[in-house]
């Protein structure tokens, strides 16, 4: 990396990674091990894998870099089988070993020897680390509400007013930003192009336009005309779905998604108890405009049926968002979409262990596109791409409903 791109980058490096232990103020030791089921992981383990990935894949190669003693390699790899074995991601909630401080002091080493080798590692690896760093921050935090959902005592992981952080404010504000009642846009269609346009593989350059390897190549793609709702959906226009038996009536369900809903024994979103819902602050009034969250892709495509639309496929957010017409696009929730998750035409995972990112996972889930309330500033974009399996709900994950239009 050159100089000045170098000392460009630190400021930002630095920042992320103690925005990553700011997370922790004010949290109990104990709260740091919380793994409330196996999709889950402790904050300490995101924590700790999280400096993990800048030490595997760009400071172990340094000369005289002293790494961490390499039962830890095993204990905080996630799922890069090209590195070698892990320990099993349901289990790392038995992880009281190491303590955190020496966790901590070792994120110290490792920021420190970035800051100090930054010149000499690689840029695009380095922003790759980062961004990655912000994905582990946001999925800290809906972790840390799963696990606290689960405590009778209802605690609150960030209270309110205490000036630190306090994701539930964020929620509350973006929820604000959008139009008192929902309208529809429509959309001419026709051939139009999506995906990142930096090409296939790395960023185009470390500090400039990042993607991730699934966002690209850019590509072709037809769509017939279409309408989009410019806003969310409430709590209150789901609430109408359940007083309409939403979670009683099959024929608004994929099959899956009704066995699912069967076994499960859903009958609301992840986090509604009664007329309130519980948070990050904890257990809250359910404010009726404010867009309904935690939603799996079943439940958000029942609920479309049941409207009278469907889910919009990814081309069509992306294309909507794009023209600028749309409320709540960014740093509110997540949006399901109805695409699976799926490579684009070209697409070919990065060589070495890296090269694991994201390719892997393109099957059995769907796209999820914008960001969300927990999303760091500046993380979210038009071509990002999230993914989970169908079922999921513990993400702060929405819907914007979409319909036809006729030709």
């Amino acid at each position: 990396m050159a100089p000045c791109a170098a000392s460009a980058q630190l400021p930002r490096l630095l920042g992320i990674r103690q925005a990553s232990e700011a997370l922790i103020q004010g949290l109990e030791p104990e709260d740091l091990c919380l793994q409330g089921m196996a999709d889950a992981s402790p904050a300490k383990w995101h924590l700790g894998h999280t400096s993990w990935f800048f030490e595997e894949f760009l400071l172990r190669q340094r000369p005289g870099y002293a790494a961490a003693e390499s039962r830890w390699r095993y204990l905080f790899n996630s799922y890069y089988e090209a590195v070698g074995e892990r320990h099993p991601r349901p289990q790392r909630g038995l992880l009281t070993r190491p303590p955190i401080a020496e966790v901590l002091a070792w994120r110290q080493r490792v920021t420190a020897a970035l800051g100090q080798e930054l010149e000499q590692l690689d840029p695009e690896l380095v922003e790759l680390g980062l961004q990655h760093e912000q994905q582990h921050q946001e999925l800290l935090l809906m972790d840390l509400l799963d696990g606290f959902s689960r405590n009778p005592l209802e605690p609150a992981a960030y209270p309110s007013g205490t000036g630190g952080v306090e994701p539930e404010a964020a929620y509350e504000l973006s929820a604000t930003a959008a139009p008192a009642n929902p309208s529809w846009i429509e959309l001419a269609g026709g051939l139009v192009e999506i995906g990142h346009p930096g090409g296939n593989g790395g960023p185009e350059s470390a500090l400039g336009a990042f993607h991730f390897d699934n966002e690209s190549p850019r590509h072709r793609v037809w769509l017939e005309p279409f309408a989009i709702a410019d806003r969310l959906v409430s709590n209150a226009a789901y609430a109408a779905f359940i007083d309409d038996g939403g979670y009683r009536r099959p024929e608004l369900w994929m099959s899956e998604g009704w066995a699912v809903v069967q076994q499960r024994g859903w009958q609301a979103p992840r986090y509604w108890r009664g007329e309130w819902e519980f948070t990050l602050a904890g257990r809250r009034p359910r404010q009726p405009e404010a867009p309904v969250r935690h939603l799996s892709w079943f439940e958000a495509d029942a609920y479309a049926r049941w409207a009278g639309g469907r889910l919009p496929s990814e081309a069509e957010w992306e294309v909507a968002v794009g023209s600028g017409q749309l409320s709540q696009a960014y740093g509110c929730l997540w949006q399901w979409t109805s695409s699976p998750y799926r490579p684009y035409p070209g697409f070919a995972p990065a060589a070495g262990a890296v090269g694991e990112y994201n390719g892997k996972f393109m099957t059995s889930q769907f796209v999820l596109r914008g960001s969300c309330f927990l999303t760091p500033p500046g993380h979210g974009r038009l071509t990002y791409r999230n993914f989970f399996a169908p079922a999921s709900r513990w993400m702060a994950s929405g819907l914007r409903l979409a319909r036809e239009v006729a030709r």
